[in-house]
């Protein structure tokens, strides 16, 4: 170590850095590395910030180095760990998941990891696949063909394989903000009413409310998320008609995407969500002006876990939802404060299977395993 790193960050790395350390959910080693910076820009020497932030010195070493000869996000980050590189690309592994949620060959009852190690053979170039490849692949995705309960498709055929490789191609692309890709999908959730009021919480006392309820009325959420950049929108309606289908689509080529030359739009195959839609709600013109715009993308069938807005949906109940809310009108208000806290704070989905790129852990909502949320 007979370099000397000098850290000297400007003022814009110093507010990343404090908002970083003032809040938000971040890796317990991405927050030292943080501390590690701001030390070593005030002038604080190695021993002292080792000692401070309860690392090795080697540490604050490598710490500086990785922002003298790189940048903030690369000291920040994790350093490449020596080994193997995983054995299936980020297609082949989608594949493997899709294999192992199917019916198992004919005579099977169920598909074993030596199955699934020879289907994976046939279906790709690898030569040999180790049964302990399969098996770890299939332990991050918390999925076990030997389950009865587990959510499976019927069969992986080439039009799914055409289909999960077409959106998987989109998700690995650069961002383009001439031609975004833009994931949607639509939910219901039911207004629920408090027959009488909770107790509100106190010391020693949790909150409580009534095990009695009310059933108001039913909405349904038509939901958006930006598959390259931390933006998503939800729109409330009564129902999830093809008109209502036809005026999401409008607002998206007219208010949230003005600019884009063509917005890729990837959804399920919902009766309503074809091209018949727009021209059963507005006059004909209208609706190939607004066609003129997209480029729609279906998911396979059986496969709603390859869109992305699964998960938004799942940390929208989770976050937002999860609750009593008795009234359309405190629907809306708390979707929207909710959507303006997540777009403010840069909450984005990171795919896990980015074909050919590194991938992030596996975080995933019951029951579509696929990706991690930053």
């Amino acid at each position: 170590m007979n370099v000397r790193y000098r850290v000297e960050l400007g003022q814009v790395e110093r507010d990343q850095l404090s908002e970083m350390l003032s809040g938000g959910k971040h890796a317990a080693r991405k927050l030292k590395r943080a501390q590690i910076l701001l030390a070593a820009d005030a002038g604080m020497s190695d021993a002292v910030i080792a000692a401070s932030v309860s690392v090795g010195e080697s540490t604050v070493y490598r710490t500086k180095r990785r922002l003298v000869e790189g940048n903030l996000e690369l000291a920040l980050s994790e350093e490449p760990r020596p080994g193997a590189g995983r054995k299936l690309s980020g297609k082949e592994e989608a594949l493997l998941i899709a294999t192992a949620c199917s019916s198992p060959p004919e005579g099977r009852a169920r598909w074993t990891l030596e199955l699934l190690a020879g289907e994976m053979v046939k279906r790709t170039e690898h030569a040999a696949l180790s049964r302990e490849t399969v098996r770890r692949r299939l332990q991050e995705n918390e999925l076990k063909p030997w389950r009865q309960d587990m959510w499976c498709i019927p069969q992986v055929d080439g039009t799914y394989v055409a289909r999960m490789e077409d959106v998987l191609d989109l998700y690995a692309e650069k961002a383009d903000p001439k031609r975004p890709v833009v994931c949607f999908d639509e939910s219901p959730t039911q207004l629920i009413g408090e027959v009488r009021l909770p107790i509100p919480a106190a010391p020693g006392h949790p909150r409580r409310y009534d095990y009695e309820y009310c059933r108001n009325d039913t909405m349904n959420l038509f939901v958006f998320v930006d598959a390259h950049r931390p933006w998503r929108t939800v729109k409330v309606t009564e129902r999830r008609k093809a008109v209502d289908f036809a005026e999401c689509m409008r607002e998206l080529v007219d208010i949230h995407y003005p600019r884009a030359d063509v917005i890729r739009v990837v959804m399920d195959n919902l009766s309503t969500h074809d091209a018949g839609a727009l021209y059963e709600a507005f006059p004909a013109p209208e609706a190939h002006r607004i066609l003129q715009r997209l480029e729609i993308h279906h998911t396979p069938k059986h496969a709603s876990w390859l869109n992305m807005v699964e998960l938004e949906i799942g940390v929208l109940r989770g976050q937002c939802l999860d609750r009593r809310i008795g009234d359309r009108k405190k629907l809306n208000a708390e979707i929207a404060a909710w959507v303006k806290q997540r777009n403010k704070a840069k909450a984005r989905i990171r795919w896990m299977f980015n074909t050919e790129k590194a991938r992030q852990k596996l975080v995933h909502a019951y029951p579509d395993p696929a990706i991690k949320e930053s």
